[in-house]
């Protein structure tokens, strides 16, 4: 599965209807359609495109919408939603942490205390992150082995790829994702910090 494979796969889980769990269950059945090793190659790509929001500037962005309470793993979870929100988004939002602020979903909830936020609102999806294990575990029949051949096939195809890229020519450093210094004016303006809004 390359990068355009897997994009396409989330533009569509992140343009279908219905709940979140009704999304990931489609996403679960277009992987149980596949060979397992695309499962593999899925994981390896949502891994890697987390991996790339993993950045100071976008956990900025995700603690000032959640009140000033994004812990490391909610953190984790929010890229994760990011991804699922599809290409289009994800990339603007890495380019401008503050582009979050057009995010429908994100201005749906501009206004509320975190608290009145129903879990499919909430700007994280950790169950995103356990799809492709679901599937690999079925089409192997590995179900019983805490996902460890999983997970060990996740790596190997992680070290393969890292070699490649460097046998390739090395790819460009990438940013912090914006300047350090990023006041975020958009998305200030829609969840400031004080007694409404953390």
């Amino acid at each position: 599965m390359n990068e355009d494979a897997f994009w396409a796969l989330i533009d569509e889980l992140s343009a279908r209807p219905g709940t979140r769990d009704e999304r990931l269950e489609w996403l679960e059945g277009e992987l149980l359609r596949r060979p397992a090793e695309e499962s593999v190659a899925f994981q390896v790509r949502l891994e890697k495109a987390c991996g790339a929001a993993d950045t100071h500037a976008v956990w900025r962005a995700a603690d000032r919408i959640e009140g000033g309470a994004c812990t490391d793993d909610g953190f984790h979870y929010f890229t994760l939603w990011l991804v699922g929100q599809g290409r289009k988004v994800y990339g603007a939002v890495l380019a401008d942490p503050d582009a979050l602020a057009d995010v429908p979903e994100v201005r749906a909830l501009a206004g509320r205390h975190h608290d009145e936020w129903d879990d499919d609102e909430w700007p994280e999806w950790e169950e995103l992150d356990y799809v492709a294990q679901d599937a690999y575990d079925e089409l192997t029949g590995q179900e019983d082995d805490d996902g460890e051949e999983f997970l060990d096939a996740v790596e190997e195809a992680e070290e393969a790829e890292e070699a490649r890229e460097e046998e390739g020519e090395e790819d460009e450093e990438r940013g912090a994702s914006g300047p350090e210094g990023l006041a975020l004016p958009r998305l200030t303006a829609l969840f400031p910090l004080g007694p409404s809004g953390s």
